[in-house]
């Protein structure tokens, strides 16, 4: 038992008598997952703070959607266009709190769209449904969805339940039974969270499958995908030179007369098909800093992780006739691709490397060891990196340096920043190692579980160091999920991660674009930090609106400027345990009522010497009259050197003075700092009641620029 202190418990208790902020629209799940491209179907939301639903914001114009009229109604009619491409995209419930937070909503093409229908929790029950048939279900309390549908012998299916990949926080497991009953397949976390089953018919007759949570909880929505249309398992290799047109090799099932039989195999699952085709890398993703989905990359791994957000690539998307197989995510690099040669698994014969080097590789067989060797011509730091969960692949690298007598010199692992919602930490590798010059060097690269297959590929890129970031913003709020919600008058902001690649220590700027008409948000520099804010604001008088917008950060290396796009993310579920997020293709916000207060600097810049001190002040608006209290005021990822001297601005006061301090030796130059407001204010979401609890409220302040110059020399 856990006991508590006297202090403790009344800190407690007193927090318990104000609510957590303002209503923060908060979409849990959608009911069903997904439809075809050219139909219609009618969807059904669930979650908090979603009062007065009047419409769903999706990022695909070929997605529409109207209320279905009720009282309280939660359920839209969505069209979707016929030439939308199939794959996943962002659905955010519109109300009168604002946008809610994401979640994914599949199209298909080709399939038939059906609702599961009760009963169906025992095999005699079973609903009966097509080949080609994806079913939105609901998993069951203690119970299991048992579905039939015939097959001819020697026809090859794939049974794909999406749940994880698709937002649904299911851990859906699937069992594939023969027409006399007997367990002809068995699957979980085969793709992520999700089962996925691939067989050759026996006999002709009617298979069963049935679906379950793991936990046999309820309520979780999925989507069961019964086909026997082309169904891509990956693509070799996995990385492509910008601007060469290269022939890669699709592994799959069904490819038809596209495809020729293949020698690989997953084990429990029949051997492989292979199919050749071409393609050529997008020419904006390295002068971009981009990755590109058709899919959200969502199935990696059990929990959504910020995978991608150190990737510059895209998604392949081999065609077979009118179908697509999925998209496949690829990397692309500004220089030429060697192939890993077997055999290399002897540390005394390995696969000899001239630098720089991209290599795409493969675990062939469990216990594969692959090493290598090359020769430096230059000494110091070499940057090493093993794309693997960032590609979707499914082996957890490690990476061992040694030289040429056999001593180790360095192992590198997992990687990445993990910070309030925002989880982009996984298991690949980067980092650098200092090597001497003209000495010959032996790496291994091996799955750290011993694992190998046709799943288990990877790139090894090798080379002296390029400077270079990448950037994400993530919506503040922890740890739920939400959204950019601004209230009129007031502000709200985006944590900023920033990968720095390759000893890169900025400066880097972080600009809006696109914001909606009233809506501002001033450039934030960030010197050599990898975490901040970015703060966006509305006029007092800002129309009420929903709309999406970007990101972009610009800095120079060896003087030339790099634009890179910065990458927006969402959290995907509440829990404190499960850490996950996921990319969305635009950040998005809305506008509403009157916020109850907000903060800005008297000024936007203020010069103080390196060593030195100066001072500002910080204006407070109380924008509603009955807002009286005090407010508490708290930095936000403020950079170490500078010190401002934060205090509460009282009942009563509109101001205070905030003292800053400049650490001596600190770099010149632009520095951004926010600062928070936290205060309890009177609300209740019936505007008409006269009772108006107290709700802790945190805003952010418009942006300080601090210019530090150049400090005294002793």
């Amino acid at each position: 038992m856990r006991f508590f202190s006297p202090l403790i418990l009344a800190v407690l208790a007193a927090a318990s008598l104000a609510k957590a902020d303002l209503p923060s629209p908060r979409l849990d799940r959608i009911q069903p997952l997904g439809a075809a491209a050219g139909s219609e179907c009618e969807i059904e939301v669930q979650g908090s703070d979603l009062d007065e639903a009047k419409g769903l914001l999706f990022d695909h114009p070929g997605l529409t959607a109207s209320l279905v009229a009720g009282k309280d109604s939660k359920k839209f009619k969505v069209k979707i266009a016929g030439d939308i491409p199939p794959g996943t995209y962002d659905v955010r419930v519109v109300g009168r709190f604002g946008i809610s937070s994401p979640r994914l909503f599949a199209v298909s093409k080709g399939l038939t769209d059906v609702a599961e229908k009760e009963p169906n929790n025992e095999a005699e029950k079973a609903q009966v449904v097509a080949v080609n048939s994806a079913v939105n279900g609901s998993s069951d309390g203690n119970a299991e969805d048992w579905f039939r549908f015939p097959l001819k012998k020697g026809q090859r299916i794939t049974v794909d339940c999406q749940a994880g990949k698709l937002d649904s926080a299911m851990d859906a497991q699937l069992n594939l039974l023969s027409p006399d009953g007997q367990l002809l397949a068995a699957s979980g976390d085969y793709n992520g969270r999700d089962p996925f089953v691939d067989i050759i018919a026996p006999v002709d007759g009617e298979y069963l499958v049935n679906v379950a949570d793991l936990s046999f909880r309820g309520g979780y929505p999925y989507r069961l995908v019964i086909s026997d249309r082309p169904s891509v398992e990956n693509v070799f290799p996995r990385v492509i030179q910008a601007g060469q047109s290269v022939e890669l090799v699709a592994l799959g099932r069904n490819f038809g007369s596209a495809g020729a039989a293949s020698k690989e195999q997953i084990v429990g699952q029949p051997p492989l098909e292979e199919f050749k085709f071409s393609v050529t890398a997008p020419g904006d993703i390295l002068t971009r800093g981009a990755y590109r989905f058709l899919e959200h990359p969502t199935n990696h791994t059990v929990l959504p992780t910020a995978a991608t957000c150190t990737l510059n690539g895209f998604q392949v998307e081999p065609k077979f006739g009118e179908f697509s197989a999925g998209g496949v995510p690829m990397l692309v690099v500004d220089t030429p691709v060697v192939r890993e040669a077997e055999p290399n698994d002897d540390r005394e014969k390995p696969q000899s490397l001239s630098l720089p080097i991209v290599l795409a590789g493969r675990f062939d067989r469990e216990r594969d060891a692959d090493w290598f060797t090359f020769e430096t011509t230059d000494g110091g730091q070499h940057s090493f990196d093993v794309y693997c969960e960032r590609i979707s692949g499914r082996a957890d690298p490690y990476l061992v340096i040694l030289d040429e007598k056999g001593n180790r010199v360095s192992e590198i692992d997992d990687f990445g920043h993990r910070t309030n919602a925002f989880d982009g930490h996984i298991r690949d590798v980067s980092g650098q190692v200092s090597l001497n010059a003209k000495q010959k060097y032996r790496v291994l690269v091996q799955d750290r579980y011993r694992r190998g297959g046709p799943r288990y590929q990877y790139v090894l890129t090798i080379h002296k160091p390029q400077p270079d970031f990448y950037a994400a913003v993530i919506h503040s709020q922890n740890p739920g999920p939400g959204a950019m919600n601004i209230w009129r008058g007031g502000a709200a902001w985006f944590d900023v991660s920033v990968h720095q690649k390759d000893g890169f220590a900025g400066p880097l700027t972080i600009t809006a674009e696109n914001l909606p008409a009233g809506v501002h948000a001033s450039p934030v520099v960030m010197q050599n930090a990898t975490s901040g804010a970015f703060v966006v604001w509305a006029d007092d008088n800002a129309a009420e609106t929903e709309a999406y917008f970007d990101l972009v950060a610009k800095s120079k290396v060896d003087g030339k400027e790099i634009v890179r796009e910065v990458r927006p993310y969402a959290r995907v579920w509440s829990s404190t345990d499960m850490n996950s997020s996921r990319p969305t293709r635009r950040a998005a916000l809305s506008i509403r009522d009157k916020a109850p207060y907000s903060l800005r600097f008297a000024q936007e810049r203020i010069e103080i010497a390196a060593g030195g001190k100066g001072e500002v002040k910080l204006l407070l608006n109380r924008i509603w009259p009955e807002f009286k209290n005090d407010v508490n005021i708290q930095g936000i990822n403020i950079p170490g050197q500078i010190k401002p001297q934060l205090a509460k601005i009282s009942a009563g006061q509109t101001e205070i003075a905030v003292p800053i301090e400049i650490q001596n030796g600190t770099k010149p130059g632009e520095y951004s700092i926010v600062v928070t407001g936290q205060a309890q204010v009177p609300f209740n979401k019936n505007a008409m009641a006269t009772d108006r609890p107290n709700t802790l409220v945190t805003l952010p302040s418009q942006p300080l620029t601090v210019v530090v110059l150049e400090g005294k020399k002793k």
